[in-house]
C-alpha cells in the first residue's frame, strides 16, 4: 500500500484535510492535557495538535520515514517505531489513546483497539475517526474512478475497509471492552483555488488512491483526471470532508 513516501508528500495529499480535522477529533475525544498515545501518526498532524494541547504525548507509526519526521518536528515526542497491534507501552500507561484515521488500515483492527484499551489507564479514553467512504476527501475521487469502471466487476477503492460507515467504530470499540461508548460524525472544510491543486496530490502515490493513479498509463490518468473535473463543483470550491469518530471509556 502506498505509505512508503516522505513525509512531504502525505502531507500534501492528506495533511490539508487531516491538520484541521485534528483540532476537531480531539475536542470530541475531549483531550485538553495529560499522558496521550497518537497511534498511527503518520507525519504527525494530531501530534502537533496534542502538543499545542499541552499534552505528554508519544507516538508510534509502523512507517520509518514518518518516525523520522515526527521526530524531527517535535525533539521532545518520544516516536517509536511500532504497529497499533504491538505496542511497546505497559498496561495503562495513558490517560488516552487515539487514532486519527487509522483503524481502516490497521492489519487487524480489533487487535490493535485491544492494544489501545489495554494501554489506557482505567477510566481513561479511547478514541478513533475514519473517513466517511461516501463523504471523505477522496469520495469525488472514487466515485470516479467507479464510474470509469462501470461493466468491469467491482470497481477499486476503499468502501470495504473497517470504520468507514455508521456504526463501525462503535462496534469496534463496544468490542474491545470499551464503555460509555459515544459514536458522531465530525468535519473539516478545505477550499481550493481550482481544479489543478485539487488533483496534483494524487500523482504522488500516497494510499490506495495514489496506488491506483500510479498503476494507470498517461491516458488512463488524463482519463480520471477529466472524469474528476466533470463531477467537482466550478472553481473556486469547497470540500467538506465527513469522517467516523468514536469514543469510549477503560472500564
Amino acid at each position: 500500500m502506498g505509505f512508503a513516501v516522505t513525509a512531504d508528500a502525505y502531507d500534501r495529499f492528506m495533511g490539508r484535510f487531516s491538520r484541521p480535522l485534528a483540532a476537531v477529533f480531539a475536542d470530541m475525544a475531549g483531550v485538553d492535557g495529560g499522558a496521550v498515545l497518537d497511534v498511527g501518526c503518520g507525519p504527525g498532524a494530531l501530534t502537533d495538535e496534542l502538543v499545542r494541547r499541552g499534552a505528554r504525548v508519544r507516538a508510534v507509526d509502523p512507517a520509518p520515514g514518518f518516525v523520522e519526521a515526527v521526530r524531527a518536528r517535535h525533539p521532545g515526542v518520544d516516536v517509536l517505531e511500532a504497529s497499533a497491534e504491538a505496542l511497546p507501552f505497559p498496561d495503562g500507561a495513558f490517560d488516552a489513546a487515539l487514532a486519527q484515521l487509522v483503524v481502516h488500515f490497521m492489519a487487524e483492527p480489533a487487535a490493535g483497539l485491544a492494544e489501545m484499551v489495554r494501554v489506557t489507564r482505567r477510566g481513561g479514553t479511547v478514541a478513533a475517526c475514519v473517513w466517511d467512504h461516501a463523504l471523505g476527501p477522496l469520495s469525488v475521487f472514487w466515485q470516479a474512478v467507479a464510474s470509469l469502471h462501470e461493466g468491469d466487476g467491482p470497481p477499486p477503492g476503499e468502501a470495504s475497509r473497517a470504520g468507514q460507515h455508521r456504526g463501525d467504530l462503535e462496534r469496534l470499540l463496544l468490542g474491545a471492552g470499551l464503555v460509555e461508548v459515544e459514536e458522531a460524525p465530525i468535519a473539516t472544510v478545505v477550499r481550493f483555488e481550482d481544479v489543478a491543486s485539487w488533483w496534483a496530490p494524487f500523482e504522488l502515490g500516497v494510499g490506495p488512491a495514489g496506488d491506483h493513479v500510479s498503476g494507470l498509463d498517461a491516458q488512463g490518468r488524463a482519463l480520471l483526471a477529466a472524469r474528476c473535473r466533470e463531477l467537482l463543483p466550478p472553481a473556486p470550491f469547497d470540500v467538506t470532508a465527513t469522517a467516523w469518530s468514536a469514543r469510549g471509556i477503560r472500564h
